[in-house]
């Protein structure tokens, strides 16, 4: 606590108020400052283990008694009080250039925050906030920062990839605004994504032809051969196939770490949700039904005498193909394009990824990840409700809805 009121030029305070947090302190001070006609600039308060911090800006007259009430009420409370003179104080400038950091990770210790904290500082991100996301241990957090203007957002996002690639935790950059509060819908993949697993390879290896499916897809990865290709090549090694090992694959298919949890949480949200993908309808339509989803836009085989004939009826879904039908959702639905999350792992959804408001690379290639406005890579897909700024709290609630 301190004595030294400011000189009669210094017309504005900086008070700080810290100390065991139990209702009708803040409503106490702030009735002295309103009985002494003093003006509140500017107001603050958070609560860290039932210990209150508030802060205040005041602007006071030539009498300062607001001050020395203040510090009697401060000392009654068992509360301590300081405060700082400001020189000028100068009207709020919009924020243009804020932005948010979220820190998703098994555990956030003192290390992992001090290299974020460190990477922030060395591309002059200014910390305003910082704020709690997960309850328990610490597992996120998020980060509000000012950003100078120009480019410096696009190297701090290659810095915190660089950063989350050597590191056990994930960090996402978002700039802050209406649209990163205000998502309706989310577009997700099927394969490796909201499953564990990639059907195409099960069947082949419940067909027997395991090794020449892997041989396709390694040339396609190589860049030998397109999508559409690498998918017929890899669907005709599959004629013959029994139909009902699809079904049976298709009726137990394992979910990715978080995927109920995140559905269920959008649905009550309000959230409009579509599973968009390069495996096979039977497969989406099952998720569809299991999940809640509302829609789903996937392959369909074509099957003859109970047995695949090896080819595909209809479009191929490529990754052309699943940003048309994220765009084509969203306008039936009148949802803004900011306000879509896309969601997927390979290099077949980069295009929706980049056509969503935000696009996610969940535990995929370092190529997709360098590309994706962020990544999920430790966490399960209930990670991306901390992207969206809940808190484990609030979707503890929204899920109690039964």
């Amino acid at each position: 606590m301190t004595s030294l009121l400011p000189s009669p030029n210094r017309s504005h305070v900086i008070v700080t108020v810290t100390g065991p947090d139990r209702p009708g302190i803040t409503a106490r001070l702030t009735g002295i400052i309103a009985d002494a006609g003093a003006n509140l600039r500017d107001i603050e308060q958070v609560v860290i283990q039932k210990q209150l911090s508030l802060g205040m800006l005041i602007g006071i007259q030539e009498d300062r008694g607001v001050l020395k009430e203040l510090l009697f009420a401060a000392k009654e409370l068992g509360m301590s009080l300081d405060f700082v003179p400001v020189e000028e104080v100068k009207p709020m400038a919009l924020r243009a250039e804020r932005y948010v950091v979220t820190a998703i990770g098994k555990s956030l210790g003192a290390r992992e925050m001090h290299s974020l904290a460190t990477t922030l500082a060395e591309h002059h991100a200014n910390i305003a906030k910082i704020s709690r996301l997960s309850h328990g241990d610490l597992r996120s957090v998020e980060v509000h920062v000012d950003l100078p203007s120009g480019d410096r957002a696009a190297l701090l996002k290659e810095t915190l990839l660089r950063l989350a690639m050597r590191s056990s935790f994930d960090i996402a950059l978002q700039r802050e605004g209406v649209f990163r509060r205000s998502k309706r819908m989310v577009v997700m993949d099927m394969d490796s994504t909201l499953i564990t697993i990639e059907i195409i390879d099960e069947l082949a290896r419940a067909h027997g032809v395991r090794d020449q499916v892997a041989a396709v897809t390694e040339r396609a990865m190589a860049g030998e051969m397109d999508y559409d290709e690498s998918l017929r090549r890899r669907l005709s090694l599959l004629a013959g196939l029994d139909i009902n090992v699809l079904k049976r694959l298709s009726a137990e298919l394992p979910l990715t770490e978080g995927a109920e949890t995140l559905m269920r949480a959008l649905k009550r949200l309000g959230y409009r949700t579509a599973v968009i993908s390069g495996g096979f309808s039977i497969a989406a339509e099952s998720l569809k039904a299991q999940l809640g989803i509302d829609y789903a836009y996937s392959n369909t085989v074509e099957v003859k005498d109970g047995k695949l004939t090896g080819r595909v009826v209809g479009p191929i879904v490529n990754a052309t193909r699943k940003a048309e039908l994220l765009d084509t959702i969203a306008q039936s639905e009148s949802i803004l394009l900011d306000q879509v999350i896309a969601v997927g792992d390979g290099a077949n959804d980069l295009l929706m990824l980049e056509k969503a408001g935000l696009g996610i690379a969940f535990r995929a290639k370092p190529k997709l990840r360098a590309a994706a406005d962020t990544s999920i890579s430790s966490g399960g897909l209930d990670s991306i409700l901390y992207l969206l700024g809940f808190s484990a709290e609030e979707v503890e609630e929204v899920l109690a809805l039964g």
